[in-house]
């Protein structure tokens, strides 16, 4: 064989090699990737339950039900709402009427179960996705990201 063709081989193997290892790390990686839905996204398309995923909109006024650790309430993004139960402590900035992004599964009876809670104290920070869905629903309050 002459050197060309050993190069061309060397390089084969190499691209073989690279492209496996880039497949095992996107495999690994597949389990822990979380992918963000509107409340919309989620009645259209319901995710199987027990999938993680995560949930971001606006806290409905007057749906927070607290009941000691255990909190209860409706995150709307102006057209549906997906009732969020969370067994925790809320963030400081969690209140009716701001914007919140959990992170959980969906339950069989429809409800999301949050094991984390992020509040939001400006629209700046609230994540793409969800910006887009308030603009289009009318409830975004600014023109800024």
């Amino acid at each position: 064989m002459t050197r060309k063709g050993r190069r061309l081989v060397l390089i084969g193997v190499a691209g073989v090699v690279l492209s496996a290892a880039a497949a095992l790390v996107l495999t690994a990686l597949n389990d822990t990737i979380v992918f963000f839905n509107g409340p919309t996204e989620i009645v259209q398309n319901p995710p199987e339950p027990g999938k993680r995923l995560r949930l971001g909109g606006l806290v409905e006024p007057g749906s927070v039900n607290r009941q000691g650790p255990d909190v209860r309430f409706e995150v709307t993004d102006g057209n549906n709402k997906i009732i969020v139960a969370y067994a925790g402590l809320l963030p400081d900035l969690f209140r009716e009427g701001q914007g919140v992004v959990a992170e959980g599964s969906l339950a069989t009876d429809g409800t999301f179960r949050a094991d984390h809670v992020l509040a939001k104290h400006d629209e700046n920070y609230m994540p793409k996705e969800v910006a887009d869905t308030l603009k289009q629903q009318g409830h975004w309050k600014s023109d800024v990201r």
